[in-house]
């Protein structure tokens, strides 16, 4: 059997009512778009009709692939080996949601992949109905925007047109972190995948700027993460107010009134961080939109376990084969003993 056709078949055959039908359709149709898409770009960067601007941003590609599977151990197959035209700023849009009183967000299960903490649609249109829906019965929502996405390996999945023009060390990291997924992937552990995967697309994107030899855009890369450090600590700092503040036995209106209260006391705390920065505004964007819960949550689901998977690369001596043992040792473990292990990890943190 076709690789790629199984993960359709077990969709299809496991599909359950009418609502289930329409929203796996629309997978459906909308990954296969995508697949039709596809470019080989070896034969892009050979073809002279392509611009010298996108060969040269397709070469990028190429190296950085190949770097992927030789120097971070990543699976090589011919995911990220072809290029995609695609219309808009996304590939696919993610529905996220908690309770008005919960950072906790919803999970939906699927097929194949389990439950995830997201929903996903080809239209923004149909994602923002989705979303009216779910606002309506009083919960936070978020639609982000997803600009890549791995199908974990079932496919050779293209780099699309959403990601070409971005930084270097963005579109490395993106491509490790994508990889990264069809390295290792636990069923139902959203938190777990994401954070594994930020990791090694962390470590990854070092690796290459320091092949390249290039000491400003590692400086550069420093910077950026130290405010991203900043940024993420204010997140959660704010989720773990907003924590305290759903388990009071006081009214939902107090809770209200507390929660506002909680997000403006974040966005005061970010104006004065940013002036530390130099005339940086890169997280401008994120205040820009609603404040809600479902925000936190899903810069959670990236972030809850970094440090305790940087703890692990440390332990394995930054070589990768080790490191992807003990992440696979670590993923056997029935959930309550992973969460403990990672608590313990996470403790010995130290940043560097």
């Amino acid at each position: 059997m076709n690789k790629g056709r199984l993960p359709l078949f077990l969709l299809v055959s496991l599909l359950g009512g009418c609502s289930s039908l329409g929203y796996y359709s629309q997978l459906i149709n909308g990954h296969l778009d995508l697949m039709a898409r596809r470019e080989p770009l070896q034969q892009l960067v050979d073809d002279p009709g392509t611009t010298a601007e996108l060969r040269q941003r397709l070469q990028l590609v190429l190296a950085v692939r190949e770097f992927a599977s030789a120097q971070l151990l990543l699976p090589d197959n011919g995911s990220y080996r072809s290029f995609a035209q695609v219309e808009g700023p996304a590939v696919v849009w993610s529905l996220v949601a908690t309770g008005e009183f919960s950072l906790q967000p919803l999970e939906w299960c699927y097929p194949v992949i389990g439950c995830a903490s997201y929903r996903g649609y080809y239209s923004r249109q149909e994602g923002e109905r989705q979303e009216r829906l779910i606002k309506a019965q009083g919960m936070d929502t978020t639609l982000e925007p997803v600009p890549a996405y791995s199908t974990l390996g079932w496919f050779d999945d293209p780099v699309p047109s959403t990601i070409i023009d971005w930084s270097e060390t963005r579109l490395a990291g993106l491509i490790f972190h994508e990889l990264a997924h069809q390295k290792i992937y636990l069923p139902g552990d959203s938190a777990f995948n994401e954070a594994f995967a930020n990791t090694v697309a962390w470590w990854g994107v070092k690796r290459w700027l320091e092949s390249e030899a290039d000491e400003d855009a590692l400086e550069n890369l420093r910077k950026q993460q130290r405010r991203e450090r900043s940024f993420i600590a204010l997140l959660m700092k704010t989720r773990r107010l907003l924590s305290d503040i759903y388990l009071q036995p006081i009214t939902d209106e107090q809770k209200r009134q507390r929660k506002q209260e909680a997000f403006q006391l974040m966005t005061k705390e970010y104006a004065a961080m940013r002036q530390q920065w130099q005339g940086y505004r890169g997280y401008d964007g994120w205040f820009s939109r609603e404040l809600n819960n479902a925000r936190l949550a899903s810069v959670a689901t990236y972030e809850q376990w970094a440090t305790a998977f940087r703890v692990l690369l440390r332990q394995s001596k930054n070589d990768m084969e080790t490191f992807y043992r003990a992440c696979e040792e670590l993923g056997q473990q029935p959930f309550d003993e992973r969460r403990r292990r990672m608590e313990a990890l996470r403790f010995l943190y130290q940043p560097s």
